[in-house]
């Protein structure tokens, strides 16, 4: 069990006059790296179970237009769909199982609505940019091994990336969140343990929040569930909330101009375990941290907090793949 170091209460609603220019340090069980380029490799939790491998080999198919899409992504066979040029949903779109959406070079996109990964298992999603949705971008409910990378994200109507119902072993990475107020929810519902307790099992790691409201993630029953090496720049109400019996590791992040990076408790859900440590603070909050939180039980590489803000805007987002 990781055993938390108590911060300062949380800052929500209360702008201290001298904001903390410090990296909190702390024993880690894993190396933190030098300021270097990160690899692009999947890691995390969808590593776990299995792995996550997508369409695999399958020949890929090019689709530049939302009949065409909807039809591959819905397929009951394995495949591997390239995203050419704006593809415009007016509904959320299925994603089966055991499928590759990528987007081609650095134009491709998804907007009009978004896609639901649900009741399905062995998905990946790259390279696409998300906008103007009108329901989540990303809603995954019922499924396990997801990876999402690589992705941009930018003003849309409710979540940009949303797992809940019983979903496990995801990993988000390297994408870039910006003009968004719903960012990512982790569990939709304190009432709903029956189905959550024991999954909701998320890595979050080298992701750029630019400038967004909350949620990055709001968690509910997952334990652990991993943030990591995430750059937050001017986050306007709070990073991490960690409540409902959840338990988060929120380590070697680059916190800048966010007065509240990271508590316990949110609304009416209760306060849950938070472990913080290794973390980097510019002109920004020392957070609210307590409890303890189930070891991490997969191998990864932890980069100095320090230059994650050069490694993540450099990185993250569409075109970088």
């Amino acid at each position: 069990m990781f055993n938390a170091i108590d911060r300062n209460p949380r800052l929500r609603r209360s702008w201290r006059a001298a904001l903390l220019t410090a990296m909190v340090v702390a024993g880690t069980a894993v190396a933190a790296q030098p300021a270097v380029a990160a690899p692009f490799d999947l890691a995390g939790w969808a590593t776990q179970g299995g792995g996550t491998t997508g369409g695999g080999s399958a020949s890929p198919v090019t689709v530049s237009d939302a009949t065409a899409f909807t039809n591959a992504a819905k397929s009951t066979s394995a495949s591997v769909i390239r995203v050419s040029g704006t593809i415009k949903l007016s509904s959320m779109t299925k994603v089966a199982s055991n499928k590759t959406i990528i987007g081609v070079g650095s134009n491709a996109q998804i907007t009009g609505s978004g896609l639901n990964v649900a009741n399905a298992s062995n998905v990946i999603i790259r390279n696409i940019s998300f906008h103007d949705w009108n329901d989540d971008a990303i809603n995954v409910q019922y499924s396990t091994r997801v990876w999402l990378d690589h992705n941009s994200f930018a003003n849309g109507y409710d979540g940009a990336l949303d797992v809940k119902r019983a979903s496990d072993y995801v990993t988000v990475s390297w994408n870039k969140f910006s003009s968004h107020d719903k960012t990512m929810l982790l569990g939709h519902d304190d009432g709903n343990g029956s189905e959550d307790t024991g999954k909701l099992r998320v890595t979050y790691h080298h992701n750029w929040f630019n400038g967004t409201n909350q949620r990055h993630p709001r968690v509910r029953f997952g334990n652990p569930v991993h943030v990591y090496n995430n750059y937050y720049g001017g986050v306007t109400s709070y990073g991490v909330a960690s409540t409902k019996d959840a338990g988060v590791l929120v380590e070697g992040n680059y916190f800048e101009n966010t007065k509240d990076p990271f508590h316990r408790g949110e609304g009416d859900s209760p306060a849950a375990n938070l472990v913080a440590r290794s973390n980097y603070f510019v002109n920004s909050g020392a957070g609210d941290a307590g409890g303890s939180v189930k070891t991490i039980p997969y191998s990864y590489t932890l980069d100095a907090a320090s230059g994650v803000k050069a490694s993540v805007t450099s990185g993250a987002g569409v075109g970088k793949i």
